[in-house]
């Protein structure tokens, strides 16, 4: 059995929780759920959105699944994903785009993965002003840093089978931060003969990326750029509520949906729970329960192609709840 640390959230995040929950359940592997709560509805009980023991429960369990949280202004951390990231060195960020048939979406042959740098760079956090008029933000990179998520990627690269890695950057502005990414790309690159290696500026990057997104495979980038590009593949392959996320740290992985906590529907049995299932056979993959992984993705895809019960983002009239029926009836 395995201990797996699992945080609703808030707004929608109960809901697609649920229904998660239920379809990694329905697979036969065996996940005891630790339940811990985070977002807005627990500052009263504790103080902050994010309260001790979320981190003692993914520390002791290493593995969890977390929906969509909001981080409420002026109150507690800048972001409670942001903070996870930092506590737990979450240093890669995992975005897989793919087009499923069946979802609205301009393009029919997208299979690409977003490696993201998630501890550096602009959003490190360090700004502050000069004077009246002028702001500064100081952008921010490591050499390790740089080292440990480019070798993720192609390590990830070489799991997953995949065939090219793509380093994405502006070092042809920014010398030292970019430059030194580039640099670090180029050289571990050597190490891995039997996957393709390219580079591309990130302006040029989002442009092929709308033109002929087929062409890539995998993306590493620093983490501004990646938090951008990130959200440009989603709308690729039809929007935040059918991809997947996942964080990952050397002793830690924290999959999640990525999409917002929609609170103007949330208890409204409307939410497309699609991305946190597909985060949920992710974490399967993680657990080296690629069978029911398989099997779970088939089921999400044959009920979305189908058409006849997907919710209303998906062109349906479907709830959350016959959504998730039709899923388990498929596997």
């Amino acid at each position: 059995m395995y201990p797996v640390t699992l945080i609703p959230g808030d707004g929608i995040g109960p809901e697609v929780a649920l229904a998660t929950q239920r379809l990694v359940d329905a697979t036969g592997v065996r996940i005891q759920w630790d339940v811990q709560e985070a977002g807005g509805g627990v500052i009263k009980e504790h103080g902050t959105p994010l309260p001790d023991s979320v981190l003692t429960s993914i520390r002791k369990n290493r593995v969890a699944l977390k929906g969509p949280i909001t981080t409420p202004v002026g109150v507690g951390f800048r972001s409670v994903n942001v903070a996870l990231r930092k506590e737990l060195d979450l240093y890669a960020n995992v975005r897989p785009a793919k087009v499923y048939p069946g979802i609205p979406t301009r393009y029919t042959d997208i299979d690409l993965v977003i490696v993201r740098e998630n501890t550096e760079d602009l959003y490190a956090g360090v700004e502050y002003m000069v004077g009246d008029d002028v702001a500064q933000s100081i952008k921010i990179f490591t050499r390790k840093g740089c080292e440990r998520i480019v070798r993720f990627a192609f390590q990830y690269a070489l799991r997953e089978g995949r065939r090219r890695v793509t380093a994405v950057h502006k070092a042809n502005i920014m010398k030292c931060t970019d430059g030194m990414f580039l640099e670090t790309a180029r050289g571990l690159a050597k190490d891995y003969p039997d996957i393709e290696f390219d580079d591309m500026i990130v302006d040029a990057m989002c442009m092929r990326l709308v033109q002929a997104p087929e062409e890539y495979d995998v993306l590493v980038m620093p983490n501004l750029y990646g938090d951008i590009i990130s959200d440009l593949c989603a709308g690729l392959v039809g929007g935040l509520g059918v991809v997947p996320g996942a964080n990952f740290g050397h002793n830690y992985a924290v999959f999640e949906a990525v999409h917002g906590s929609a609170p103007d529907i949330a208890g409204q049995n409307k939410a497309n729970p699609t991305a946190m299932m597909l985060s949920g056979m992710h974490l399967l993959k993680h657990l080296d329960e690629a069978t029911a992984a398989q099997r779970m993705e088939r089921a999400i895809t044959a009920v979305i192609a189908e058409g006849q019960t997907v919710t209303g983002d998906l062109g349906g009239t479907a709830s959350t709840e016959a959504f998730t029926e039709a899923v388990l009836a498929k596997l």
